[in-house]
Parts: C-alpha cells; sequence; structure tokens
C-alpha cells in the first residue's frame, strides 16, 4: 500500500469556488470537527508550518488540564527549512510547559499517511502500542477530520478524539466567507472521498 497521500486532484480553483448551501452545511456537519475530549493516553500532534504557536499552546493547556499523558510530534524537514517540523513543534511545545522528556519524535513523515506509518514504529518502541487505548488528534481546523481518519487506517482499535485549531478571525461555521479559509478547506474536503476510495483513510467517525 502506498503511504504517499498526493493523490491526482482536479485542477479547480478553490479560491474562486462558491460552494452551494448543502455543501455548506454538509462540510460543517461532517468534517469541520471537534469532539468531546476526556483524559487520552497520548496527544498526536501532526507536522505542521501553519500556527505552530497556537498548537503548542493548546498543547500546554490540554497539559495542564490533565487530558494526556504522553505526545509524539511527527513531521520531516519541508523546503526552506533546516529543521524538521517535529523539531520546531516540540521545542514550541517546551517552551509552553510540557516537559520534553513526555514527547515523542518522529522526524521523516512528509504526509499525513507517513505521520501515521512511521510514528507507530516510536510510539510501539517507547510505550507499547497495546498500553495506548485512546489518543487525541490535534491540527488545522481545515484538514479536520483527515487526522483521526487516517490514524484509524492504520491503528483502528484506539479511541479516537479530535481537536482541531486556526488563527482565523473569521468564525468556522462562516469559513466559506473568506477567501482563504475557503480555499483550505474546500483543497481538503475534495481529498476525502478520493482518499478513501485509495484506502489512504477510513472512514471516521463510525456512522
Amino acid at each position: 500500500m502506498p503511504v504517499s497521500h498526493r493523490a491526482a486532484m482536479p485542477a479547480l480553483n478553490r479560491s474562486t469556488r462558491l460552494p452551494a448551501a448543502d455543501e455548506i452545511a454538509r462540510i460543517n456537519r461532517t468534517h469541520l470537527i471537534d469532539t468531546a475530549l476526556r483524559p487520552a493516553d497520548l496527544l498526536f500532534m501532526f507536522g505542521t508550518r501553519e500556527d505552530v504557536a497556537l498548537r503548542a499552546d493548546t498543547a500546554a493547556r490540554l497539559w495542564r488540564e490533565g487530558l494526556f499523558r504522553w505526545s509524539i510530534v511527527s513531521g520531516g524537514v519541508t523546503p526552506g527549512s533546516e529543521q524538521s517540523e517535529c523539531t520546531i513543534i516540540k521545542a514550541a511545545m517546551a517552551a509552553a510547559g510540557i516537559p520534553a522528556d513526555r514527547i515523542l519524535e518522529e522526524h521523516g513523515a512528509m504526509n499525513t499517511g507517513e505521520n501515521v506509518i512511521f510514528s507507530l514504529p516510536v510510539i510501539d518502541a517507547a510505550l507499547g502500542l497495546q498500553n495506548i487505548r485512546s489518543v487525541i488528534c490535534l491540527g488545522n481546523t481545515w484538514t479536520a477530520r483527515r487526522y483521526p481518519m487516517t490514524l484509524h487506517r492504520h491503528w483502528p482499535e484506539v479511541e479516537k478524539m479530535l481537536l482541531t485549531v486556526d488563527s482565523f478571525a473569521t468564525p468556522r461555521a462562516l469559513w466559506h466567507t473568506d477567501v482563504e479559509f475557503r480555499r483550505r478547506v474546500l483543497h481538503e474536503w475534495d481529498k476525502i472521498e478520493p482518499y478513501k476510495a485509495r484506502g489512504f483513510i477510513a472512514e471516521w467517525p463510525q456512522g
């Protein structure tokens, strides 16, 4: 099974595409979601260059609230940087107050599938996969449920929760009124069905 999620997508100008009201409602209902949170064994931080400080601060708040015991950060070196996303994000998390020895590291992943596939052996070696029963996925609002859907494809046994963040001033439910927010949401939304068809992700939440 290939791990790359860079499936060919239709050539659409997503910044100017205006979704119909029923599609907006469907995206709000099924894609732009957070779940209820309860204390989890692991926080999974997916690599990014977007809103790193916001993600780190959010993770630190979850740590202070006792919502996870361990974390893993996954992300490789991207163009324009000599440091991996993991290195940058872990440093921000530690600066925000999360003990560095509670943050596992994965430095090779270049897409969401690799985030999960490359991280599982790291988690297993450090903690034992059998000891992890629940995971909170933390990432960008627009990528939303693709994080736990990818995790569910490769690690179906574990309970998954989702918390997403962004720095847009536009309220999440009005994403379609902001050109850049709309571009990002539609870019991710258009990946869901092709990725499911190719076996990159699995349906989540169930039902």
